[in-house]
């Protein structure tokens, strides 16, 4: 049974590794995908051919306002409408806050939260006028429980939770419905650098004993994308295994 018939959705950093599976599994559901990707070029465009007319790639700086809002007029005048938004983009600069620079953290806070507001800003406009819509950002785990060395991606994380709930209760008279997704340890080419010692330590506090795959966050997000979610909005879905 496909669950997204017909639906448009707007997937941010769509060539990484959970973007990729998120994109796929939408489109599997019978949706029409528009994704952003800004550096990974190759992965986008080969989902991009992968999928022909369902899937279209758009390179795009959302963390710059004006970028975002010509995405949205782009999609709206093609398709008519947005039904679905996963902003999904995301980056890690780790460090420890003695050594951290200011420079990285700004880029992963205008990154990671600026850029869920901008386009969050904008897509709002296509879907109160079409009085339904969901919205699904991206958090994570340390954005609930903070993580040494990672001061400036958890509070960017916590930044998403706040905002979530806060545009939930704005708009859910519209019947726009804002959801965050908070992702535990999961296996993908931004953590491959960790040392496989840190990675087994992660592994032993899990009460599944396992990391998660990006399929487990792209199923979670079909979830809240889809009707069987109708009524959950404000909500933040934890899917780590039991980590917390």
């Amino acid at each position: 049974m496909k669950l997204l018939n017909e639906k448009i959705a707007i997937v941010t950093g769509g060539s990484g590794d959970i973007g990729q599976s998120i994109v796929k599994t939408l489109v599997q559901h019978g949706a029409n995908v528009i994704f952003t990707f800004l550096s990974s070029k190759k992965e986008a465009k080969k989902l991009e051919f992968e999928f022909k007319d369902l899937v279209k790639a758009y390179k795009t700086d959302l963390s710059d306002f004006n970028s975002s809002k010509n995405l949205v007029q782009k999609v709206t005048k093609k398709y008519g409408g947005i039904d679905i938004l996963v902003n999904n983009a995301g980056i890690i600069r780790d460090n420890f806050l003695l050594k951290i620079s200011k420079k990285d953290w700004d880029y992963v806070i205008k990154t990671n939260l600026y850029s869920i507001f901008n386009l969050t800003k904008h897509a709002i406009y296509p879907m109160m006028k079409q009085k339904k819509g969901s919205i699904i950002n991206m958090s994570s785990v340390v954005g609930l429980t903070g993580n040494i060395g990672q001061s400036n991606y958890a509070a960017s994380k916590a930044g998403i939770i706040g905002f979530t709930k806060s545009i939930a209760r704005e708009l859910g008279k519209k019947n726009i419905r804002c959801n965050a997704v908070a992702p535990g340890y999961i296996v993908t080419k931004m953590n491959a650098h960790f040392k496989s010692k840190i990675k087994e330590n992660w592994i032993k506090n899990i009460p599944l004993k396992r990391p998660g795959t990006p399929q487990d966050i792209a199923n979670s997000v079909l979830f809240l994308a889809s009707d069987l979610s109708n009524y959950i909005t404000g909500s933040v879905l934890n899917v780590n295994g039991g980590l917390i």
